[in-house]
């Protein structure tokens, strides 16, 4: 275990970042089979802006319309040995509606009196339990996105549809592996034998990807799926936090020829501009990783436009 790692518990003896499972895993399903029904108003999401993970679900919640369905509270990006902190009062972040809490260990506190991971978003509260439902990204976003659709404003189309899920869960499970977590995994290595790997699947990764996108306008073909957001997340702060502050520089986002127009698509996609926040990203990775970033300054740069056309129209045939 390394001390000089941002999370020194999940720092291997090898210096490899292994990041500690989500705990809550409960599902809430249209079909009646969980406690949990998919009614609107019942739940309340715990979100940062920064986060890649949190990210996805505050797109899908965007995405299918769910803002009246699926209250929101955006935590501050500066986070310190407190963990995420509630603050209205700084830019871009709102109050606790529903709780009142000022810290979200609260929510894991109330939820398991036990708990002593660590404290990470998103989280699905339950209003009529009182407590965390889930904590894993990846499932509360196939819930708003399959099981939210009765209650959704957009239910259709599925991002996860039946027809492609076979192949779709190797390839998300890889782009997981190697790049969302793989940036990571460069970023928090303690030694360099642990960064070399990880550098290496994160471009080896990048590459497999932009090939994949020289004969797809998405990653499953015609279709914008749950895996084109998953990498969404990770794509957008590549450029501005990765490159930089995790030491991913052997090539940018903006040097792939179909990465980079891609990312301009989905970053152009209806609503989804709206839930990128750069300041509370950029704030976050530079300012709390103090063992990385010792004097927390956070950079100027870079230039970026996403909004220029993204030339995807014609895009795999």
């Amino acid at each position: 275990m390394s001390t000089h790692a941002p999370f020194p518990r999940e720092s291997g003896a090898d210096g490899s970042w292994q990041r500690q499972r989500s705990a809550f895993r409960e599902w809430v399903r249209a079909d009646g089979s969980t406690p949990f029904a998919p009614e609107a108003g019942r739940y309340h999401l715990y979100v940062s802006l920064a986060c890649p993970w949190a990210h996805r679900t505050v797109i899908m919640r965007a995405l299918r319309g769910l803002e009246d369905a699926v209250s929101m509270t955006v935590v501050d990006p500066e986070r310190d040995e407190r963990g995420w902190a509630i603050r209205p009062d700084q830019p871009g972040c709102t109050d606790d509606p529903v709780n009142g809490f000022v810290f979200l260990s609260e929510a894991y506190a109330a939820s398991d009196a036990s708990w002593e991971g660590r404290v990470s978003v998103p989280v699905l509260w339950d209003t009529v339990e009182g407590r965390i439902v889930n904590n894993e990204s990846t499932d509360i976003l196939r819930m708003l996105d399959v099981e939210f659709a009765g209650v959704a404003r957009r239910p259709e189309p599925s991002y996860y549809p039946d027809d492609l899920a076979a192949e779709m869960e190797p390839l998300m499970d890889d782009i997981y592996e190697r790049v969302n977590n793989g940036v990571y995994r460069c970023g928090f290595a303690t030694t360099q034998e642990a960064y070399d790997e990880a550098f290496a699947d994160v471009f080896a990764g990048l590459d497999a990807l932009d090939e994949r996108l020289a004969s797809r306008r998405y990653l499953m073909g015609d279709r914008l799926t749950e895996a084109d957001w998953r990498l969404f997340t990770t794509l957008v702060r590549f450029d501005p936090v990765y490159v930089g502050h995790f030491k991913c520089n052997l090539r940018r986002i903006a040097d792939y020829p179909n990465l980079s127009g891609y990312l301009r698509e989905l970053y152009q996609a209806p609503g989804v501009a709206e839930t990128v926040s750069l300041d509370h990203i950029k704030r976050h990775y530079y300012r709390t990783h103090g063992t990385i970033n010792p004097t927390r300054i956070v950079p100027d740069g870079p230039a970026l436009d996403w909004d220029r056309p993204h030339g995807r129209d014609g895009a795999g045939g």
